[in-house]
């Protein structure tokens, strides 16, 4: 498909006065790419595939012209269906598109409900009952009211996947094939993913009749915006290096907000605890956590209460928050495509942003899955000088890295790497400083504020 010219503000879309309105006070008036491309195509009734990373805008990309067009038809919302479903992979994600939602439909007088699990299911069935013209929900949860006869399908004139390579990454294509069974053939279908792998391109063609496809990056490529840098340090001295590197960058203010990635969920754990015996407050997010914990946690890295937060990939995917600045890959991920999820949570709607990897000897095979996946290669820093003080303290020592190895995937068959340039951020300057400081905020490159 050819691409679309970007128009200039939200008025060149299409978009009805009472959306443009609530656009006008949340202060946005400039589309990004993917918006420019999907809103017409959208308010056309077409079926749509979109390939964009996270932080490009495409919430109001589906958002806006569905709510345009579920006002325009007139129709109430039904008793125990909906009449747009939005299907998310987490709670966080699903909860802050159910934000958008209400935010960009005030206006219109269209109710939006989200239901998730480790939630009451008795308070969602109560939801339910009255109906909702727009509801997110994750699969699981949805799955649930629907074989509790709580709720049905037979309504909804919408559906959209969000975050559609997630979704399959965490086993739920059966829960998906088992929800489109239950909708309307006749509807508009409308999914989106970060990444385009064969399962995707196989759940568009069964899912989607005679999509147009809107790209605003290919598949599998890092945000343009991101600095990306590695370090390579032994497995048992990386809290060493992330103690030192978030203390001199939140020192120095270099470091806004940062994010920092473990693999696994008594990990994160076991990071919070550490940083928090330095000094440094943190706050861990992952499955083990109640949702009250969870949305304690955003809200306070959200409101720069709590500056660093420890995440494992599941719990991470919905998070969007400006501001922040830096993401740490504190274990690399086996799967490659993680690490274009994780380092899109940086660098959103025009900002800058910069992205570390820790590197232990035993994944370097992660390492170069990684850079054949992105084409890129990353860019090596040294270890700070006051490294070896900070192991030292914390009683580290390189042999027992021998003790921590896991095993190593097979290598993929990809392209050649090339050299990732470098976008502006400036890297650790003899090993001291860990970041770049930020520029822009949530402001694209002509400076004007852009809809999530």
């Amino acid at each position: 498909m050819k691409a679309i010219q970007t128009l200039m503000t939200f008025t060149d879309l299409g978009l009805s006065q009472p959306i443009l309105q609530a656009l006008e006070q949340k202060g946005y008036d400039t589309p990004t790419p993917i918006q420019a491309q999907a809103i017409p195509l959208v308010l056309q009734g077409r079926d749509l595939l979109g390939i964009a990373q996270t932080g490009t805008g495409k919430t109001a990309a589906f958002m806006l012209p569905s709510i345009d067009r579920l006002r325009r038809s007139e129709q109430g919302a039904p008793r125990r269906s909906c009449r747009m479903l939005v299907l998310a992979p987490t709670r966080e994600l699903a909860g802050q598109i159910a934000d958008a939602a209400r935010d960009y439909g005030a206006l219109s007088g269209l109710s939006t409900q989200s239901i998730v699990g480790g939630t009451s299911v008795g308070k969602d069935r109560q939801k339910m009952a009255r109906g909702s013209d727009i509801l997110v929900a994750t699969p699981g949860r949805l799955v649930d009211m629907l074989d509790q006869k709580a709720m049905t399908l037979d309504r909804t004139e919408i559906l959209v996947l969000d975050e559609a390579d997630q979704m399959l990454d965490l086993g739920f294509i059966h829960a998906l094939r088992h929800i489109v069974a239950l909708l309307p053939k006749e509807r508009q279908t409308l999914l989106f993913s970060a990444t385009m792998p064969k399962a995707i391109k196989e759940l568009a063609a069964k899912f989607l009749k005679n999509p147009a496809q809107v790209s605003v990056t290919p598949a599998a490529t890092t945000a343009e915006r991101v600095s990306q840098y590695v370090c390579h340090v032994s497995q048992p001295e990386k809290q060493a290096l992330l103690t030192v590197s978030l203390q001199k960058g939140l020192e120095s203010r270099e470091i806004d907000r940062a994010l920092v990635f473990t693999r696994t969920k008594h990990g994160a754990d076991r990071v919070v605890r550490n940083l928090d015996k330095a000094g440094i407050r943190a706050n861990a997010i992952h499955g083990n956590k109640s949702q009250p914990q969870r949305e304690r946690a955003l809200d306070e890295f959200r409101q720069g209460r709590v500056r660093v937060l420890v995440a494992t990939d599941i719990a991470a995917r919905g998070i969007d928050i400006p501001g922040v600045s830096h993401v740490f890959n504190f274990e690399l991920p086996n799967v490659a495509e993680q690490y274009v999820h994780r380092i899109g949570r940086t660098a959103r709607a025009g900002a800058e942003g910069m992205a570390i990897a820790f590197c232990a000897p035993d994944e370097r095979d992660y390492l170069r899955g990684i850079e054949r996946l992105t084409r890129q290669t990353l860019q090596p820093i040294p270890l700070p000088p006051s490294f070896r003080a900070e192991v030292e303290r914390l009683g580290t020592t390189p042999a027992e890295s021998n003790r921590q190895e896991h095993r190593r995937p097979q290598p993929r068959k990809q392209v050649e790497a090339k050299p990732a340039p470098n976008r502006g951020a400036r890297p650790p300057q003899g090993g001291e400083r860990s970041g770049a400081r930020r520029g822009g905020g949530r402001r694209t490159s002509g400076g004007a504020r852009a809809a999530r």
